[in-house]
């Protein structure tokens, strides 16, 4: 298949060339003992758990081959940028928190994957290992990695195989790095290999992208239960014009704002499919009203509606003005509570 050996070209800076991992030659991943799986709800949860773990060592492998005989390096956060494509919606969720607590009990697992920053000499690039590289920051720590000479091409087929392994990663956020590797020219073939996928799946994946408008995909969010069929079905809804203009109402409704990916998924495949209404008007614009200060050198624009409240300031020294609000907020509540106390009598 086209995706054969497609990483056979990458060579080390010591000359060596290292396994593909899809190359024929890779043993399959050894399969989990477990023995008699059940048959209904209770085989089915543990043929999921399973298949879960399968993806975990997926990935496992593959970083492995592609670290396989290099020296582990540590290198400054600061000194590495993101790879120059997403791959996910959500960079920052509790499975981000989970990774920061797990990096900082018991240090940094397995490395990272960068090459030298095409543009930018002295500093890396992440072909895999986004969140790692982002814990290790958030702690302070300086991030384990492995670097190699990649092209773009190359670079691409290892951020996708790794992360199209792992268990975390739904169709539509798969979906739509295939989308964004062909906003970027690259061939088909390159994005089968990339994602691991076969021909009809990537045309099935950018059809799924090329339908719905990205803000409504961006509106829905990662959306980890829904698979390929349901994507799908939800894009032909948008082969009637009409329906991209009611999803953007309905995106901006509070029902939808306040439910997560996977229920705003369903939320708006059954307003589209015509057995859900919109519940929640969309918000009317906010009274404005104004504060001047300082013969007018001092602006603020004041929005109140329900449980908000916004102050914006503009002036020569409104970020120092907010530093200052925001350092006194505690001593500004609690004047406001005793005046409030003192007006009631409680």
């Amino acid at each position: 298949m086209a995706r054969k050996n497609v990483l056979s070209g990458l060579i080390s800076e010591a000359g060596e060339k290292f396994t593909a991992v899809n190359s024929p030659q890779t043993a399959p991943a050894p399969e989990r003992s477990g023995g008699y799986k059940g048959v209904g709800a209770l085989g089915a949860v543990t043929r999921s758990i399973d298949a879960l773990a399968a993806k975990a060592d997926a990935a496992k492998e593959i970083e492995a081959k592609l670290t396989a005989g290099e020296v582990v390096i540590e290198l400054d956060p600061d000194m590495i940028e993101d790879s120059f494509i997403s791959d996910r919606l959500v960079q920052l969720d509790s499975k981000f928190e989970e990774l920061v607590e797990a990096i900082r009990l018991r240090g940094q697992d397995s490395p990272i994957l960068v090459r030298p920053h095409p543009a930018h000499p002295g500093k890396y690039q992440i072909a895999f290992g986004h969140r790692r590289a982002r814990a290790a920051k958030t702690l302070g720590r300086p991030v384990r990695a492995v670097v190699k000479k990649l092209d773009d091409r190359d670079h691409v087929i290892a951020q996708g195989q790794e992360n199209s392994a792992r268990a975390d990663l739904s169709f539509i956020e798969r979906a739509m790095f295939a989308g964004r590797l062909e906003e970027r020219t690259f061939d088909r073939e390159t994005i089968m290999a990339a994602l691991s996928a076969d021909k009809t799946t990537v045309s099935k994946m950018l059809s799924v992208i090329n339908r719905i408008p990205k803000t409504v995909v961006d509106a829905i969010g990662p959306a980890l239960a829904v698979g390929r069929d349901r994507w799908h079905d939800l894009a032909t809804r948008f082969d009637a014009a009409e329906n991209a203009v009611r999803a953007e109402q309905f995106i901006a409704t509070q029902d939808f704002r306040d439910a997560v990916p996977d229920d705003r998924f369903d939320l708006l495949s059954r307003f589209l499919a015509g057995r859900g209404t919109i519940k929640a008007t969309v918000p009317s614009a906010q009274p404005v009203s104004e504060w001047l200060g300082d013969n007018g050198a001092a602006k603020a624009e004041i929005k109140a509606g329900g449980k908000k409240f916004t102050i914006a300031l503009k002036a020569k020294n409104g970020p120092a003005f907010g530093a200052y609000i925001t350092k006194n907020l505690d001593r500004l509540y609690q004047a406001f509570q005793d005046e409030t106390k003192s007006e009631t009598g409680d």
